[in-house]
């Protein structure tokens, strides 16, 4: 079994996560490419202590860039958004209001 540090590589923090988070009750890691809904949910449960209610994962394509006249491309990445249950919160993404 994996290292449930090995499977959430970084939290994804932009306008449309933090609508998400407040409107939802729902928070958007970038995870490894091999893992599976099962493996995060047990991850988020055991590292951040909270309850899971549903996991959405997807793969972002890689995209192309340009410097000059050299092409190449940025590596794409899996990304799960975790639907978190009523009350459960992760304080890395609480609002400040609370």
């Amino acid at each position: 079994m994996k290292d449930y540090r090995d499977v959430i590589i970084r939290p994804i923090i932009t306008e449309q996560s933090m609508k998400l988070n407040e409107e939802h009750n729902k928070v958007t890691f970038e995870v490894a490419k091999d893992t599976n809904k099962i493996e995060v949910r047990q991850a988020v449960e055991n590292l951040f202590g909270v309850k899971v209610k549903k996991v959405n994962i997807m793969n972002t394509k890689p995209k192309k860039k340009r410097v000059g006249r050299y092409t190449g491309k940025v590596g794409g990445y899996k990304k799960a958004v975790v639907t978190l249950a009523e009350g459960n919160n992760i304080p890395l993404f609480a609002s400040e209001e609370e």
